[in-house]
Formats: C-alpha cells, sequence, structure tokens
C-alpha cells in the first residue's frame, strides 16, 4: 500500500492538475477561429502571437510536470497562464449583475474561480518540486549583498 501513497498518488494528481491543457491545445488546434476570436477579446494586444504562446504553454508544461521535468519551473508558468487569462479572459466583473445566471458574466465566475483553482494546485507543485525553496533562497542570497534600505537613503 505504500508505493499507491508514495508512487502513484503524487503521479494521478499532478495528472489530475494539468490534464485539461493538452486537450485545450487540441481544441485551438481544431477549433482555431474561434480560439483565435477569444485571444483578440481581451485587452491585451497581439490575438494571434498569445493564441502560440498559450498553446505551447499548454502543450509543453503538463508532460513536464508530470514526469518531474523542470517541474518547478513548468508549474510557475502555467501557474502565471492560469492567473493571466483568468483575469483578462474571464472578468466576470466587468458584466452588469454578473451574479445572476441570466448574466452573460455568470459562466465567466466559475471559470474564473477555476482558474485559481488550479494556480493553487501549481502552487503546491512548485512547492513540492522544491522550487519555491530555492528561488527563496536565491532572494536571500541577493538580499545578502545588498545594504540595507536605511543605509540607501542616507539614515544616520
Amino acid at each position: 500500500m505504500d508505493w499507491l501513497i508514495n508512487d502513484a498518488l503524487p503521479v494521478l494528481a499532478r495528472i489530475f492538475i494539468v490534464w485539461i491543457f493538452p486537450f485545450s491545445f487540441l481544441d485551438k488546434v481544431i477549433n482555431w477561429d474561434n480560439a483565435l476570436k477569444q485571444a483578440k477579446s481581451g485587452w491585451l494586444p497581439g490575438g494571434p502571437v498569445l493564441l502560440i504562446l498559450a498553446m505551447a504553454v499548454e502543450l509543453l508544461t503538463p508532460p513536464m510536470i508530470v514526469f518531474g521535468f523542470y517541474d518547478g519551473i513548468a508549474a510557475f508558468i502555467l501557474a502565471g497562464y492560469c492567473a493571466v487569462t483568468g483575469i483578462v479572459y474571464h472578468n466576470f466583473w466587468t458584466y452588469p449583475r454578473f451574479w445572476k445566471p441570466t448574466s452573460e458574466g455568470y459562466p465567466h465566475i466559475w471559470d474564473f474561480f477555476k482558474n485559481f483553482g488550479l494556480v493553487g494546485g501549481l502552487i503546491y507543485v512548485m512547492y513540492a518540486s522544491g522550487f519555491i525553496q530555492a528561488v527563496g533562497g536565491d532572494i536571500e542570497k541577493v538580499s545578502a549583498l545588498m545594504p540595507p534600505a536605511a543605509a540607501m537613503m542616507g539614515a544616520p
């Protein structure tokens, strides 16, 4: 039973966190025109370039996370992708009466929350991979090299 807990469950958890993304990539390939329309619907410029970048993220980061190949960096990139797409493309707060099921904004509420649910799972992957600890250690090293803020401001 230890193999299930120690080996299988972490891999299954990683698979379940990221398995939507390869299907989303495939949907963008099959339904390119709709995907491009959505990419252009946000306030960020460069719809086609954004779409290609999104497809690269959706195709490359999931296997990296599942197989543990630079998984912390991949999870960081994918979490950023989920956060940005949630804010840019699921901005439910811009719709009038978004809390009503008849509003156009209503489905965006749930897509926004799902995106940030994925961000939470990906933060856990970053933590489990040691990425957060490594970045924290690097920040401490850099801050140790810098003079204290009070000295930089000319404080006595």
